[in-house]
């Protein structure tokens, strides 16, 4: 917020909501792999030089606030975050389990949403994930 980021030539302050499933919806995001994937997405942004600033993994999707300077396209970030840990995943998983479809991870596609000045409103949301998934777990469990 009122906080910019540097380039040679540039200032600027991009910032969007992200929101991606894995294929076919499956519940995959649970357990060991859930835990080690907020990880994995932290390093893959990176080295794209962008920082993941919030997220939360559902059950069945996932939501980050990421933000990504304007020499990288979201779309390029995105694909690349979702093709790199589909790929960690299946060599660091694949052979104990083989539930993806083909190999794949991720549904093609997402959501983007430009964040501007509503930054405060989307950690908000994004933080509510966490208690709305902690109430479904419960749920399931009765």
């Amino acid at each position: 917020m009122d906080v910019y980021e540097s380039l040679s030539h540039t200032k600027w302050e991009c910032k969007y909501h992200v929101v991606f499933i894995p294929k076919c919806r499956k519940k995959l995001l649970y357990g060991q792999l859930r835990q080690h994937l907020g990880e994995v997405f932290r390093k893959l942004a990176e080295q794209k030089e962008c920082r993941i600033e919030e997220g939360h993994m559902m059950a069945d999707h996932v939501h980050m606030l990421i933000s990504v300077p304007p020499k990288y396209a979201v779309s390029q970030v995105v694909g690349y975050i979702k093709g790199k840990s589909a790929i960690h995943v299946a060599r660091v998983y694949g052979e104990k389990k083989r539930n993806f479809v083909g190999q794949h991870l991720w549904a093609p596609g997402y959501f983007v949403s430009t964040v501007g000045r509503d930054e405060v409103v989307i950690r908000a949301y994004i933080r509510k994930q966490e208690g709305e998934d902690k109430r479904l777990d419960q749920l399931n469990l009765l």
